[in-house]
């Protein structure tokens, strides 16, 4: 029997025990939003013990380079459970994000981010949107492995592997069949990116198929970004990587009325985040103008996911009621529409003077309605056959002519080896490359086995030797090319585990 890990819901049986939680104050308008976010916790009766935590600005300028105390690792790691306002990350010097270090290292893989319209109440042009955006939480991009490898180029590498896409693929399927979701989209760019966002996809596809009761579909990220900001309506469960689903978690965020109305829920298999997904704004800090309405939203998935569904649910409903009511901070506000403009503790207080009532037109808040988990089945490496059959040196030189470097290559005299071409960011320069090329000094050259059929299509690849390969590289040094990088080509199960090149 496959094992399987459970992650709770925001329709867990409700509980009386207080539940201690790791509270992070944050940078810039943190403080304020926390103080008002609190106070409605306490006021509505949550059953929950703060444990205040040191993270943020403060501690990277204190020598810290990862943001946070040791002491703070000791309360979350305690506690499992995190409520975070937004922080500030020191611009310059080289400093890693806070939520990219404390999303990785708990192994938080899932963003939740909820986004509907608030309609009249919050000017939108699309009242009838309700999207959730499951965002991939630990590779991708942010996985922030980045090297400069000549006097013009760099880069960062893209990450994704099976089982963090069958994570978090089953979650938004779990996730739709839960909260009686009718559909869920998952967007790539796999035709570009084939061998990476082409695997999500094919995960995709074959989780999809163990859900037939929900409607299932793949969009191109460009023009599915597009659509979602101009017929977010059309959508309902949206799944992704890391780096597409931090922006279109925006875009819908943005077009339901105000970032500072959302927010997100980083789930994982022993611990859980919950935060605005909106920054510090440290340009209106102390001002009391912020719209706490964002982490008041992330304390209320907090709640739901602890066991505390009544609770948020009263939160829940009075904080719309207090948006139907028009009381409006200064990001939302609408002159001659809401009824007053209110300050951070002032629409605080208005929820809380609402507690225990219902909006008349919004939809009612029912979150304590069921009780289920997520069932999340470990991931079991299939074995493949792994053969190399060839390598990708990449060489730093300073010259423009690709024929220069190609046909010197072409004179190296290394046993059973031989040059397939040359690209330069990608585009094959060597040979018969085009003259209008633009060529920057990181050179792409792919040796292959002398015996490989590169004239076939797709080319024949066959094997080399590790031995063989090292002897490449000597050669390559004795020859005095400066070899910066090289990657193996493998094939996998006889199928190739690398991209060819532009033109190839």
């Amino acid at each position: 029997m496959q094992n399987t890990t459970e992650i709770n819901t925001n329709q867990n049986t409700p509980t009386m025990k207080a539940t201690k939680i790791a509270v992070a104050l944050g940078d810039g308008i943190g403080p304020e939003i926390m103080k008002t976010a609190l106070k409605i916790l306490d006021a509505a009766g949550a059953r929950i013990e703060p444990e205040f935590i040191d993270v943020g600005e403060q501690v990277y300028l204190n020598g810290n380079t990862a943001g946070i105390t040791k002491e703070a690792w000791n309360t979350i790691h305690r506690n499992k459970i995190i409520l975070k306002a937004p922080i500030t990350t020191p611009q310059g010097k080289g400093y890693k994000s806070l939520n990219v270090t404390l999303r990785k290292s708990l192994g938080l893989f899932a963003n939740i981010r909820p986004v509907i319209a608030m309609d009249p109440y919050v000017t939108t042009g699309h009242p009838k949107m309700d999207v959730v955006i499951v965002r991939e939480n630990e590779e991708d991009l942010y996985a922030g492995i980045e090297h400069q490898q000549t006097q013009d180029v760099v880069q960062c590498l893209k990450l994704i592997t099976r089982p963090g896409s069958e994570k978090i693929i089953r979650y938004a399927f779990e996730y739709a069949r839960i909260y009686g979701r009718k559909k869920v989209t998952c967007m790539v760019k796999d035709n570009i990116m084939k061998l990476t966002d082409g695997l999500f996809h094919k995960v995709f596809d074959e989780i999809a198929q163990e859900y037939p009761e929900i409607e299932s579909e793949t969009q191109i990220i460009d023009i599915g970004a597009a659509r979602l900001a101009t017929y977010p309506e059309r959508y309902d469960v949206v799944v992704t990587s890391n780096l597409y689903g931090d922006i279109i978690s925006d875009i819908v965020a943005e077009i339901a009325g105000s970032v500072g109305l959302a927010g997100s829920a980083n789930i994982g298999k022993e611990v859980a985040m919950f935060e605005a997904i909106h920054g510090s704004a440290p340009d209106i800090a102390g001002k009391s103008i912020a719209n706490p309405s964002a982490l008041i939203n992330a304390s209320v998935m907090m709640l739901a996911h602890i066991g505390q569904a009544d609770i948020a649910d009263k939160i829940k409903n009075a904080w719309l009621k207090t948006i139907e009511d028009g009381m409006h901070t200064a990001d939302i506000f609408k002159e001659g529409w809401s009824a007053k403009k209110v300050s951070t503790t002032e629409f605080g207080d208005a929820v809380i003077s609402r507690l225990g009532q219902t909006p008349k037109t919004l939809p009612v808040s029912h979150l304590a309605k069921g009780n289920e988990t997520i069932k999340i089945p470990e991931y079991i490496r299939k074995t493949q056959t792994k053969e190399l059959v060839g390598v990708d040196v990449f060489i730093d030189w300073s010259g423009s002519d690709p024929n220069v470097i190609g046909n010197k290559l072409n004179t190296l005299e290394s046993d059973g080896w031989k040059l397939k071409m040359i690209t330069n960011r990608g585009v094959k320069v060597f040979p018969d490359g085009l003259e209008h090329t633009y060529c920057t000094d990181h050179w792409r050259c792919r040796f292959v086995s002398e015996h490989t059929d590169t004239k076939a299509s797709p080319p024949l690849y066959k094997l080399v030797t590790r031995n063989k390969l090292i002897q490449l590289l000597s050669d390559l040094y004795k020859n005095e090319f400066d070899v910066i990088k090289t990657e193996n080509l493998y094939e996998f199960d006889g199928k190739r585990g690398f991209s060819l090149g532009q033109g190839e």
